[in-house]
């Protein structure tokens, strides 16, 4: 809502802008007439200060460490819901009640399945292909395939879609490990929980029946609720752009899927494993911990501090409880990397040097751990959270559709390159 306005000059002129305000958090000020009335745009490498979008989804409060879902305290969700209720939550706005709640799994449940031609597509992979260029490829290959929900101007077609693509992304990602293992695909079931089935379809073999772990079950299940969905951040922003173009929604989701797969981006995780391995032992910790504090070394620490929150990251807390329910239900006590990380920890929490600067184990460091230690390769770490994502891009993806204000992505530019140029011919060059 509009409540004051903003005096911005420009040379002589005052040019008067409407100054929005929110539920909570920062107001904003709309400046979409600024060039009309200036000839001048504004200018905000990576959007770090432009609200892109109005969002009743998610909101951070980096600085106090918040997040919420629909105004849900993100520890609320993950500590007494499940990733399903948090779907719903996300999709609709409010929590299910018994029935909404059995509905939607059983929609969600009855639609893991994919096309049995989508099995074909795996043998034009090579095995050692990156299981994220294969998701890229998959989700935005499911639009030749269920052709009743790509009319994005149709409710109904966009409630399918948006089933269909949180039911069938375990069900690829588990296609993607599978091929990549050279182990023959396993088919969903339906008397299966979201997480429990996910990891049958992962280790599961037809040899033998799979049982699936209550605890891991759990765990991955924490995870997927704590990466669903994280505000305008550069995937979701993604997926907003290629639909305010008009693009089906699988396309859109395939287009946040590769944004995600970027290092600075969905493969924090990756990252965070890879230093823990250059670490190599506990008794070598103490000498990066001091190449961490010293400025004109260019190492880093992965998998601390945060980008958003300049306070403990809110997801992180139940992370760490999560990873450490992990490890001692599988009882890993002898991995050398995983003692790494604990000793890490231990350190990172105690430090005056992390604590000043707020270099707290984020969400990365704990998932990285957890999922090691459940047994996925790091190559599938961001296919899970491209998982867990899925839910939030739909969200905000049907939130922009049906936003009045809507309009195709425009950013502008701030040009720098030659002015005119008189063209010679080759012959005369």
């Amino acid at each position: 809502m509009t409540q004051s306005t903003a005096t911005i000059e420009v040379g002589e002129k005052s040019v008067e802008m409407p100054v929005k305000v929110g539920t909570i958090g920062p107001s904003v000020i709309d400046i979409g007439k600024l060039y009309a009335q200036t000839g001048m745009f504004t200018y905000d490498p990576g959007f770090t200060s432009t609200a892109s979008t109005e969002s009743k989804i998610t909101y951070i409060d980096g600085d106090a460490g918040i997040l919420l879902y629909r105004g849900y305290p993100i520890d609320d969700l993950a500590e007494h819901g499940d990733f399903l209720e948090t779907c719903y939550l996300l999709l609709y706005g409010e929590l299910p009640n018994a029935s909404q709640k059995a509905e939607f799994d059983y929609r969600v449940t009855r639609h893991t399945m994919v096309h049995e031609q989508m099995t074909r597509f795996f043998n034009g992979f090579r095995r050692d292909a990156h299981p994220m260029s294969i998701m890229v490829a998959c989700v935005g290959a499911l639009a030749a395939f269920y052709h009743d929900s790509i009319d994005i101007n149709d409710p109904l077609q966009r409630q399918i879609a948006s089933i269909r693509m949180i039911a069938k992304m375990p069900t690829l990602a588990s296609m993607a490990y599978k091929y990549s293992i050279g182990q023959p695909f396993i088919y969903p079931k339906n008397d299966l929980d979201y997480c429990s089935n996910f990891l049958r379809m992962s280790y599961g073999v037809p040899a033998e029946e799979y049982r699936v772990n209550p605890v891991l079950a759990r765990a991955l299940d924490r995870i997927f609720i704590l990466h669903a969905d994280h505000e305008q951040n550069a995937s979701t922003s993604t997926v907003r752009l290629a639909g305010s173009s008009g693009a089906n929604p699988f396309g859109c989701i395939a287009a946040g899927i590769a944004c995600l797969w970027g290092p600075a981006h969905g493969g924090a995780n990756e990252a965070a494993l890879k230093m823990l391995g250059e670490i190599g032992r506990v008794e070598h910790i103490p000498k990066f911990v001091a190449r961490a504090k010293d400025k004109n070394d260019p190492f880093r620490l992965m998998g601390f501090g945060h980008r958003v929150y300049k306070n403990y990251d809110p997801r992180a807390k139940i992370m760490q409880k999560t990873a450490h329910e992990v490890l001692d239900e599988l009882g890993i006590k002898d991995d050398p990397l995983l003692e790494v990380a604990v000793e890490l920890e231990r350190i990172a929490l105690s430090d005056e040097y992390f604590i000043e600067k707020k270099l707290y184990p984020n969400i990365d460091f704990y998932s990285g751990i957890t999922l090691k230690a459940m047994g996925f390769p790091v190559s599938m770490f961001t296919v899970l959270f491209a998982v867990a994502r899925t839910v939030g891009w739909i969200a905000q993806w049907k939130e922009m559709i049906d936003d009045p204000e809507q309009k195709i992505g425009r950013p502008r530019q701030l040009y720098t390159g030659a002015k005119f140029r008189e063209y010679t011919p080759i012959g005369n060059r």
